[in-house]
């Protein structure tokens, strides 16, 4: 698990750490704290391409601008170059802008006082991205010269160099082939956006567990919300479930049980795809009601452990971590437990609730985030 994460000069943070995390860590916080961006820096620090991973949702917001014109095959008329100086503190670059993302990582999940640690920074793995240029000095308009984002890395000893556009701009990352990287990490990382995973990528985690003990997880899940559930199954690219109530032949199409289902089903394919490794879930109580979000931190909480997978999830909601408590005043307070971080502006630590203060806070009705 990480125990520690440090991000310099990355989004809306100038430097930011948390410290003491556990296996559940919960980002509350207000609009525009940075509490997404938090969960961004944990994936590029944990993923195995550079980028890649931010490049559908960095387009979602807007962050791109056109490229040149392609007259390629099954190519857009125009291809979209990833914005990168919105990953840069104050969404400004020049030559030498770069930013950082590190941490501590206890390797063998181990009490802290006998763990081994791995550091994870840059000089050891964690990538460095900088704005260089093969000149002292690049005219920004000029077509002729570009600058390129160097990726460093010296514990596997390579670097990587992607070369900008003259709008200092980045085309997709599928053009490019990325190497593997931090196989000495050995996790893998799941990520669920705001919107919830796609229907493509679900049916991908799904025949990843099909026929698998871990498929029972995804039933035992989707009955917190609809108890009459069965089984589940895919069919012509989409989920049917059988209920003990309906015999219609075929099942009944997922989509028609509503958004709470279709969130449900997301988290738990995600969380048991991440054996051994993260789960990032930004606003992990969209679509669901308040009256079943202890029953959804018990499974999370259960499966966590059983799998070993270290959650991160984000919240607006006073109902979600609140429902923590009856997580947290069942378990022994750990230091590898549940934690609640709140992220202010301008602070340069998150504020940490152990599992001791989440069940006061619940019990006297205190506001944390």
């Amino acid at each position: 698990m990480l125990k520690s994460l440090k991000i310099e000069n990355f989004r809306c943070f100038q430097s930011f750490e948390l410290l003491d995390l556990g296996q559940i860590n919960l980002l509350v916080g207000t609009n525009n704290s940075g509490k997404t961006s938090i969960l961004e820096a944990i994936q590029l620090l944990t993923s195995p391409s550079i980028l890649e991973p931010l490049w559908e949702r960095m387009i979602a917001r807007g962050e791109y601008i056109q490229g040149e014109e392609t007259n390629a095959p099954r190519e857009p008329n125009t291809r979209r170059e990833l914005d990168i100086r919105h990953l840069f503190y104050g969404n400004e670059i020049d030559i030498g802008s770069e930013f950082s993302i590190s941490g501590i990582r206890d390797k063998n999940g181990e009490d802290i006082s006998n763990a081994e640690y791995i550091e994870v920074s840059i000089k050891e793995a964690t990538p460095k991205f900088v704005v260089v240029s093969p000149k002292e000095k690049i005219p920004k308009n000029s077509q002729d010269v570009s600058p390129f984002l160097k990726v460093k890395q010296s514990m596997n000893k390579y670097s990587i160099e992607l070369p900008l556009s003259y709008q200092w701009g980045l085309e997709s990352p599928r053009y490019y082939n990325y190497m593997n990287r931090k196989k000495s990490l050995d996790m893998t990382t799941q990520f669920i956006p705001l919107s919830s995973l796609t229907n493509a990528k679900m049916i991908e985690l799904f025949d990843e567990i099909v026929l698998n003990p871990e498929e029972s997880s995804v039933v035992d899940a989707l009955k917190i919300i609809e108890p009459s559930i069965e089984r589940i199954a895919v069919k012509k690219n989409a989920f049917f479930v059988k209920t003990n109530n309906n015999n219609h032949q075929g099942g009944t199409p997922l989509g028609t049980m509503g958004d709470g289902v279709g969130r449900m089903l997301g988290i738990v394919l995600a969380i048991v795809n991440a054996k051994n490794g993260i789960l990032l879930v930004d606003e992990i109580d969209t679509g669901l009601h308040f009256s079943i979000m202890s029953d959804m931190w018990k499974l999370v909480w259960e499966t966590a452990k059983k799998l070993n997978v270290q959650v991160f999830a984000t919240t607006h909601s006073s109902d979600c971590w609140t429902s923590l408590d009856a997580i947290a005043s069942r378990e022994n307070p750990s230091q590898e437990g549940i934690t609640i971080h709140r992220i202010e502006k301008d602070k340069s630590r998150s504020i940490v609730f152990s599992e001791e203060e989440v069940a006061i806070a619940a019990e006297q009705g205190l506001e944390v985030r």
